[in-house]
């Protein structure tokens, strides 16, 4: 019988596999990466548009952040115009009753009430004066007392300047402007 030597075919055959083998190998290496390469340039890509989108938003957020701020400055500039607005409507209606309040302290004080001082602070007006006794007194505060412009009277001092009959007294009456005639002059 003839020997057929079957080793080198084997051996070709096994070498053929290997070649294929390695070509199996670099051909899916070589599609992995590019699979790679694909899903990294979209990415990329993704990455690209988000930023250009967050620049745009960060725009338009610095934008509205001026708006804002100007709307802010108007709202503040409003305040102030409408406060002084008040005060020059306040101005206005008190104007006349400065003049009212003047009469009616001409009309209050009695005969032997002598007023030193005046002094109006805010809606509080305080009188400072002699009378010849605290009758007259009396008298000065319930003529105050019954005066539309004036709210309820509260004596604050009075006493003797000596030990004789005809002894001057000094006083002081505190009186607050009546609410009531404030809203009259409207």
């Amino acid at each position: 019988m003839a020997h057929i030597n079957l080793l080198p075919w084997r051996e070709e055959r096994r070498e053929e596999r290997q070649k294929q083998f390695y070509l199996a190998m670099g051909a899916t290496f070589l599609f992995a990466a590019l699979i790679f390469y694909l899903v990294m340039g979209y990415a990329n890509s993704l990455i690209s548009d988000q930023n250009q989108r967050n620049t745009l938003l960060q725009t338009e957020i610095t934008k509205l952040d001026v708006k804002i701020k100007e709307i802010q400055d108007l709202e503040a500039q409003k305040k102030r115009l409408l406060a002084r607005m008040q005060v020059i409507q306040d101005l206005q209606e008190s104007r006349p009753k400065v003049v009212k309040v003047f009469d009616s302290i001409a009309r209050v004080v009695p005969e032997g009430i002598h007023l030193e001082k005046v002094v109006r602070t805010g809606n509080t007006i305080t009188f400072s004066g002699t009378a010849e006794s605290n009758a007259r007194v009396s008298v000065f505060m319930r003529q105050l007392d019954e005066n539309p412009e004036y709210g309820e009277s509260r004596l604050e001092v009075i006493k003797r300047t000596s030990t004789s009959n005809n002894a001057i007294r000094q006083f002081t009456v505190e009186v607050n402007e009546s609410a009531a005639a404030t809203k009259g002059d409207k």
